[in-house]
This record gives structure tokens, sequence and C-alpha cells, in this order.
């Protein structure tokens, strides 16, 4: 076999594990996130008023703030059991919401599906990067697709399954995840162990760029999250259909996977600082929009926010790996999981005070939480914004 030949082997192996985990990651993201396609038949089959939203979309992403934790397990144990726990715990999870009958049952099952998430996120990352001689922004890009992909498409298919076949029918939504576990088990790349006293982490000298950064994912998170909860209870409350509500969600998110290929081949070629700015900005401009047009433009309006919202994804899960260039783990789940448990907690702020008469009103929170992330964008220091590699 000549040199070529084995570079195309290898490239060709690095391509078909890339592919399975970011197909995993389609699977924990999507029973992960399903939630907000049947919110309405959850709230009416567990009696709740409309404020219990924000509460149980809280309980599901607050797990996700373990994620820098998560993140020093794995660099500390290597491997990749934590992905492999993770999709498990979320799929296994998201199953069994079809049988919980009461609220607080519920929302156990949802704390399990965030720390199973918690799990899976930081180590897949990192493995994802070490993937990635080149082009680190594009293979991000890739693997952040397919999550995105899960978030997008599993609301819709839930509210059809639902509708047609009930909330107990929920248990099929695990069926992928057991048969895709044993080829995780033999193909998915493993990360080395670090040394157990191996480089201190120098919190310290990361407090700035990591506060700005919490900041700005974490507006970003708390757009997405209202979005996603909202967007159906505002859609209810003007008499639309459950798979309707749910379908707006499914094309915000799936065509916001144009946004996350796209944002990661900016950021690789411009620079990271102007995909966070745009990115923020533009999608704090569109939001009241999206509440207040209709017919077919609210479809529209949602793909392009989506677009918008996930432009800079991958860009900020890359900023987090290079504030933490110790523990490139822990600096994922800063970006992603950690940032994911505050949005959670404002949308439950937010949810509190929610109901069906001034729903109206959240968009234009989101809207302002938009216009300060952008001016976080601003202020990320250089020397992490920087970085295209």
């Amino acid at each position: 076999m000549t040199t070529a030949d084995n570079v195309q082997e290898i490239d060709r192996r690095m391509n078909g594990r890339l592919f399975g985990l970011s197909w995993s990651h389609f699977l924990n993201d999507g029973a992960a996130n399903y939630l907000p396609g049947i919110l309405p038949a959850v709230l009416i089959s567990l009696h709740e008023p409309v404020k219990m939203a924000g509460v149980l979309m809280a309980a599901l992403m607050i797990g996700q703030a373990l994620q820098p934790l998560m993140g020093w397990i794995a660099d500390r144990v290597g491997g990749r059991s934590l992905i492999i726990i993770g999709l498990l715990s979320s799929s296994l999870g998201g199953a069994l919401l079809g049988v919980a009958h009461y609220a607080w049952v519920f929302i156990g099952l949802l704390l399990l599906i965030g720390v199973g998430s918690s799990l899976f996120h930081p180590q897949a990352l990192a493995v994802v990067r070490s993937m990635a001689q080149t082009r680190q922004g594009l293979t991000t890009s890739v693997f952040l697709v397919g999550g995105e992909l899960g978030r997008g498409i599993w609301p819709t298919v839930a509210s059809f399954v639902v509708v047609h076949h009930g909330i107990s029918s929920l248990w099929i939504f695990a069926v992928p995840a057991l048969i895709t576990i044993p080829f995780l088990m033999r193909f998915a790349p493993k990360l080395p162990a670090k040394r157990t006293h191996g480089n201190p982490i120098h919190i310290n000298e990361h407090l700035a760029p990591m506060s700005l950064l919490i900041g700005y994912t974490g507006l970003r998170a708390l757009m997405t999250f209202g979005l996603v909860t909202f967007v159906p209870i505002l859609w209810k409350v003007y008499g639309g259909t459950l798979v309707g509500g749910a379908s707006i969600i499914t094309t915000m998110l799936v065509i916001g996977v144009i946004g996350n290929l796209g944002g990661g081949h900016l950021a690789d070629r411009f620079g990271r600082r102007p995909v966070l700015v745009i990115s923020a900005f533009l999608s704090a401009v569109l939001i009241p929009v999206l509440a207040h047009v209709s017919g077919a433009w609210i479809w529209v309006i949602a793909a392009i926010v989506g677009i918008f919202l996930f432009l800079s994804a991958s860009t900020t899960v890359l900023i987090g790996q290079d504030i933490f260039p110790e523990n490139r783990s822990m600096g994922s789940g800063i970006a992603l999981g950690f940032s994911n448990g505050i949005g959670a907690v404002l949308v439950l702020v937010i949810g509190l005070w929610v109901t069906d008469q001034n729903v109206l009103t959240v968009f234009w929170i989101l809207a302002g939480a938009g216009l300060i992330s952008a001016l976080l964008g601003l202020l990320i220091p250089r020397s992490v914004v920087g970085r295209n590699a």
C-alpha cells in the first residue's frame, strides 16, 4: 500500500468515526430535547398551568450545568465511557417520560436526561477536536450539526407520535440508541487519561475571558431555550395545533444547521469575533419579528433566526477550549453545558411570570438578551478570540 493509500485509509476511518459521533450526538440531543414539541400536551396530561412550562424546561436543562465537572472527570479518566453512559442515560430518560404520570416523577426523569447530556458532551467534543489536525472549526461544526438535527427533528416526530399513538409510545425513541451503543463501544476513539497530578487549572488567569464567554453563551442559551419553550405556547394561544407548533421549532433548529456549518467556516476564514457579534445581534433583531408575523412567514423567519442563532455555536466551543488549554473537556463544558444551565435558570424565572395573556412579552426579553450578548462578544479578549486554530 502506498503512502497516498495510507493517507486515504486514515481519512476514511476518521470521517467514519466523525459521522458515528455526529450520529450519536443526533440521538443524544434528540432524546434530550424533544420535550418542547409535546410541551402543551404534557401540561394538559399533568394538569399543570402554562407557568409550569418554564419549570419543566429548566429541569431538563439545569443538569447541563454539570458539564465543566464532567469535562474535568473526562480528561482524568480518558477513554470513551462517559460518551456511552451519557447517551444511554439521555435515551432511557427520554423513553420513560411517556409513563411518568406525576409531575415530580417527570421532573426527576428530566434531571436524569440533563445529567446524561452532561456526561456525553465534554468527552465527545474533546474526542472530535483530537481527531482534527486542521480546520477545527469545520470539524467541530460537523459534530455539532448532529446535535442540532436531533434537537430540530425530534420535537416534530415526538408530536406526531403523541398525536397518533399517545404519550406512552415515547419509549420507541430509546431503540436507535440501544442499537448504536455497541458500535460506539467498538469504534469510538479513546482519549488518553491525563496524569492525576497534571497541569494545574489557572482559574484566576482565565477568570475574565471565562466570565465573558459564560455571559455570551448563557444569554444565547436563554434565547434558544426561550424560543423552543414559548413558541409552541404562543402558537397554542393563537389556536394552533401541537404538530404545527413543533414544526416551527423543527424549522428553526434544522435550518440552523446552515448557520452552524457556515459559522465554523467563517470563523476559520475571517476570525471569531465577527461571527460572535453578527450571530447575537441579528438574532436579537429577528426574534420579535418571529413573534408578530403570521402565515407562512412564521416558518421563514424561524429558519432565518435558526441560522443566525447557531452561527456562533462551534466558535464558542473552541474559545472555551482555548481558554482552558490545560483541560479542553472542561473548557467545552463551560462553553456549552454550564452556560446552558444558566439559560435554563433564566427560562425558569421568566416562566414563573408567564401567562397566556403576556407570553408575547417574552420575545422582547429574549431580544434584549441578544443585544447584551452581542456587546459581550465585543469584549471577549483578543487573546482567545483572535485564534483561528
